[in-house]
């Protein structure tokens, strides 16, 4: 059975829509690696997490098995639930609007394809260790973001 790489994300964004951050937890084994960012102009809570986890998979240089934690239930049901259906309407919803972040949807699908990605939702806020180090992280990236 091949290793797991066992990824957090966390987006930020304050006001909603504004200035944002992400972050990303990744972990192989014993190894840890830390990342974050932001955007110093308009951008919302959702695309922040939508980059942390692009961003998290496009890390990874071979194919992985991955267990993806994110606190976004946008996120994740986006990817598990809804996507299938959005590609095959040409990116429109159930109610014939275009799919909003259809561009970071798209990179996602590309960043997932090249792994194994199993998805898990985490309550966030809630003391999980690597779901909280996410968030600090993504809170970097936006105080980052606003220095800039």
């Amino acid at each position: 059975m091949p290793a797991v790489v066992e990824i957090f994300t966390d987006g930020a964004c304050r006001p909603n829509p504004g200035p944002g951050g992400w972050g990303v937890v990744l972990r192989y084994g014993a190894h840890e690696r830390e990342l974050s960012g932001g955007e110093a102009g308009v951008t919302t809570n959702n695309r922040m997490e939508l980059t942390a986890t692009i961003r998290a998979l496009e890390t990874l240089t071979r194919r992985s098995v991955v267990h993806l934690h994110t606190d976004s239930t946008y996120v994740r049901n986006g990817i598990t639930r809804w996507m299938d259906g959005w590609k095959r309407r040409g990116w429109r919803t159930g109610s014939d609007q275009p799919v909003k972040n259809e561009d970071l949807w798209r990179e996602l699908d590309a960043a997932a394809a090249r792994h194994d990605v199993e998805w898990f939702w985490v309550r966030g806020h809630a003391g999980h260790p690597e779901n909280e180090r996410a968030d600090k992280l993504a809170e970097r990236g936006l105080e980052e973001a606003r220095a800039s």
